[in-house]
């Protein structure tokens, strides 16, 4: 299955998102009150980054509670590893093992057009795995 299939029905408007110059403070806030892992950092439109739990964790590691003043841009993960509508729910399952990430925002035309998790991967192939499984009890109850 490619990536088109699995957002589509999401609009893009509905990404939650943040902005490099917004305080790390702020990201946290939203990463807290929305139970989300992480988010795409925009500049001028474009992915700039990707703001998540583990750079929170590092930067308190290193810095302390002064990072949480610092602008995103300071301290996101740069540049964004992307994936676009034609790719496969595999291939982007194995560019997340191999990178050790979770998130990818899916880009079309410079522009993000989804924003997707390993979870969401993990999800559309347990249902594709249920679909073939389920294909070949009704092959074998009607052979």
């Amino acid at each position: 299955m490619q990536i088109g299939k699995l957002i589509e029905g999401r609009a893009s408007s509905d990404i939650i998102s943040v902005n490099v110059d917004q305080p790390v403070r702020e990201a946290v806030g939203l990463l807290a009150s929305k139970r989300i892992g992480a988010l795409p950092v925009m500049a001028g439109g474009q992915v700039a980054g990707i703001f998540s739990e583990r750079d929170v964790i590092y930067r308190l590691a290193e810095e302390g509670q002064s990072c949480l003043d610092r602008p995103l841009g300071e301290v996101m993960t740069s540049p964004a590893i992307t994936v676009d509508r034609t790719t496969s729910a595999n291939q982007a399952l194995a560019l997340m093992t191999k990178r050790r990430i979770r998130h990818l925002p899916v880009v079309e035309g410079g522009a993000m057009c989804g924003f997707i998790s390993i979870g969401d991967l993990v999800k559309s192939r347990m249902d594709e795995v249920q679909h073939e499984a389920d294909a070949m009890r009704d092959y074998i109850a009607h052979a």
